[in-house]
Order: structure tokens, then sequence, then C-alpha cells
């Protein structure tokens, strides 16, 4: 591996871009925590590109990458110290619940080229989905409706719809059924 050849494909706007949100995002969003600012957070991250609902729950202290890279449908929800790493596009579906601490990664590293270049991969959640506490989604995931992925899962291939998974990889666990 020679990294000193390394180059990211990120545009100039895309790194400006960066820069006003660093700048913003602790000025105009972090500080912002009731709940009576819930939709001040969500016109912000509109304001940078986000399509997100306004009904969607975003807690001040996620942390988002990119806004402008996310897709977040109506009654959905980001909760506390949510990682949203989102060089590449993720999308949420409607009524799913992001628990606290989850990591979501869409990019990693061509680790068979030389000059070990980042590679942006989506993740898409369904509708109807709980993420549990401090999971991890990775790069190129898609999370089936009405899926659970149980606390600190580490999810690195698809899960089906209406699956419950869990464990470090994750592991289909049981069908959901609703009564």
């Amino acid at each position: 591996m020679d990294l000193s050849t390394y180059n990211h494909s990120f545009s100039l706007k895309n790194k400006i871009g960066r820069l006003i949100w660093n700048i913003i995002f602790p000025i105009l969003f972090r500080p912002f925590g009731s709940r009576l600012f819930k939709k001040w957070r969500v016109l912000v991250l509109k304001c940078f590109g986000a399509k997100i609902e306004w009904s969607s729950h975003i807690y001040s202290s996620v942390k988002i990458w990119a806004p402008w890279n996310i897709e977040i449908g109506a009654y959905s929800s980001l909760g506390p110290q949510v990682d949203c790493y989102n060089q590449g596009k993720i999308s949420i579906g409607d009524n799913t619940v992001i628990s606290q601490k989850t990591y979501l990664c869409a990019s990693s590293h061509d680790y068979t080229k030389k000059d070990f270049p980042l590679v942006l991969k989506p993740i898409i959640i369904g509708h109807g989905v709980w993420i549990a506490a401090d999971a991890f989604i990775g790069p190129n995931v898609s999370v089936g409706n009405n899926s659970i992925v149980a606390a600190r899962g580490v999810v690195i291939k698809n899960v089906e719809e209406n699956s419950i998974v869990g464990g470090n990889p994750a592991k289909f666990i049981k069908t959901r059924n609703f009564e």
C-alpha cells in the first residue's frame, strides 16, 4: 500500500459545504436541544440540502457529516449521539427509529488497490425499522422494512424485511411478527 498517492474524490463544492456546515452546526444546531426546537433543527438540515420530513425528530447531539447526503422519512427519529458518517448517501424510511449511539457508515476504502481509494456506498434503511442502541450499520447495506437490529449489532450484510438480527456480525434471530 502506498498512501502517498491517496486522493479522495470530493469536489470543491463538497469541501466548501463541509467547511460551512462545520461552522454552522455548533452554532445553529447543537445548542438547540429542547424538543421545542425540533422543527428548527429540521429547518437547519433542510437549508443544507437534507431531504427530511418536518415530522422527523433529530436530537441535537446527532452528528451528520453531510446533510445533503441524507434522506429521512416521516415520523422517523435519530436518537441521542447517533453518528451519520454519510460521505455516501443514507436513506431512512418512514416511522423508523435509530436509537442512541448508533453509527451509520456509508463509505469505506478499496483495500485491493495500492492507493487505498475512498469508496462511497449507500445505506438504505426501510420503513418501520428499529435500529437499537449502539448498533453499527456498514456501507452498502439495506435494512428491510419492519426489521429490528438488536443493540450493539454489527450489520455488514443486507437484512431482509421483518427480520430481527443481532450480534457481531449480525445474524438472523427470528422473524418479526405483529399482533
